[in-house]
């Protein structure tokens, strides 16, 4: 009898350890994928089936019935960093960094440069230039969409000399906006202090622009352990004379997780556009170690007045380990205003190994509840290759999750896809 008790008490154990979700894997070429670069996934709105998914390099990976088979495609063009999205008009559009000079495009970065397609990515326009500035250096570009207009806001860090260590070296956050994809507005400097060309904690980097019903953008990035913010008013000409301090991220954007090379925790920005009382709430989540450097935690901010007032931090994991949730990835649901919050997570261990939960919030932010997706551990090793940001997105109570892991050194990119209703099964 005490050998069964102990049976039923490890298969309880064990199984409650599993997802419950179908993983799938999406590629396993990780030579021609760098998993540095953040992948981004996007549902179109106008035929929720269809998802495309940014893999880095111009790699695009479609899915044409909600994320159950999968097809790998090339763009005739790779770049730097790419994003890959779909405007609520259901056109999609791919903006990516890359060189200006036709012979070293591969391995400058001072030009942004973006196309469309019309057919959900069987044809596309001939790029064109959004913002080319010689001699720079572009990184970790953002973008977002109106969620009923063709409007699209975007965000970079510009390095005056990436990685230099000149004390008058300066990295700046820029904007520009568009109507509709095609033309753009001259990009604008919105932040008061810059930061380092390092690539470090005092670098200024993580801007994220998010736009309202109501056409405001806002934006927040990460400097000096500081989370700022910013707003517009007028289609992004003006901004506030003074960026707001609106949260401490302790320990800097850049710290150590273990197992994990060139970790960068950026903090993300996003807004409900829902038709609900919680309509244009903003919410900041970010990752540090306020509570030690063994123990990081994801963390959320929200205002409910355009950015004036914010809430204390809320701890989005709710486990009592100390361990590290990290590279937190968000979704706001615009047909419900559910807020989803990606990442991976190591409480059920005592090493490396690494999951991926995802909290949801169906209340605006007040309280949270979480879920194990990933279907097994991963364990990544820093000295091969860079773990991958999350992606997710979410639309009429589907959401999809995207992230990389690595088996033995050796990255591959997984998916889950997930609906509100067997989440709200699993609520406790």
């Amino acid at each position: 009898m005490k050998n069964l008790s102990l049976l039923l008490v490890f298969l309880f154990v064990y199984f409650q350890s599993q997802s419950q979700f179908k993983n799938t894997k999406l590629t396993e070429h990780p030579e021609e994928i760098d998993f540095s670069l953040s992948p981004s996934v996007t549902i179109n709105k106008t035929n929720p089936k269809t998802i495309v998914i940014d893999a880095g390099n111009g790699h695009l990976i479609f899915s044409n019935d909600g994320g159950t088979q999968w097809t790998n495609s090339k763009l005739s063009s790779t770049g730097r960093q790419s994003i890959t999205f779909f405007n609520p008009k259901g056109i999609l559009h791919s903006l990516k960094i890359t060189g200006s000079n036709p012979q070293n495009k591969d391995t400058q970065a001072d030009q942004i440069v973006g196309k469309e397609s019309l057919d959900e990515g069987a044809t596309w326009t001939q790029e064109n230039s959004i913002a080319a500035t010689p001699s720079v250096h572009f990184n970790n570009l953002r973008a977002a969409t109106h969620s009923k207009k063709n409007i699209i806001a975007l965000t970079w860090s510009q390095f005056d000399n990436y990685g230099s260590s000149d004390s008058n070296c300066q990295s700046n956050i820029f904007f520009s906006r568009s109507p509709n994809g095609s033309r753009w507005s001259k990009p604008v400097q919105l932040n008061e202090s810059p930061g380092d060309c390092q690539d470090d904690d005092f670098t200024t980097k993580g801007a994220t622009p998010v736009i309202g019903t109501d056409e405001k953008i806002y934006v927040a990035w990460a400097n000096r352990g500081n989370i700022y913010f910013d707003r517009s008013f007028d289609d992004g000409t003006n901004w506030l004379q003074n960026d707001l301090l609106i949260a401490k991220q302790e320990g800097g954007w850049k710290f150590d997780i273990s197992g994990v090379h060139n970790h960068a925790s950026l903090p993300i920005l996003s807004i409900n556009t829902a038709p609900n009382r919680q309509q244009g709430q903003l919410y900041l989540v970010w990752a540090d170690q306020k509570n030690g450097p063994d123990n990081t935690d994801i963390w959320m901010i929200r205002s409910m007045n355009r950015g004036d007032y914010w809430s204390k931090p809320l701890k989005v994991n709710k486990d009592s380990s100390r361990t590290h949730q990290f590279l937190p990835a968000t979704s706001v649901d615009p047909s419900n205003g559910n807020l989803y919050i990606a990442y991976y997570d190591r409480r059920n261990y005592e090493d490396d190994q690494t999951d991926v939960y995802l909290a949801c919030s169906r209340d605006g932010g007040s309280t949270f509840n979480e879920v194990k997706i990933s279907d097994r551990y991963f364990i990544p090793e820093a000295s091969k290759k860079f773990i991958g940001h999350i992606a997710v997105d979410a639309f009429g109570g589907v959401v999809i999750v995207v992230w990389s892991r690595m088996d033995e050194g050796e990255s591959s990119l997984w998916s889950c896809v997930l609906k509100e209703s067997d989440l709200i099964k699993l609520k406790k």
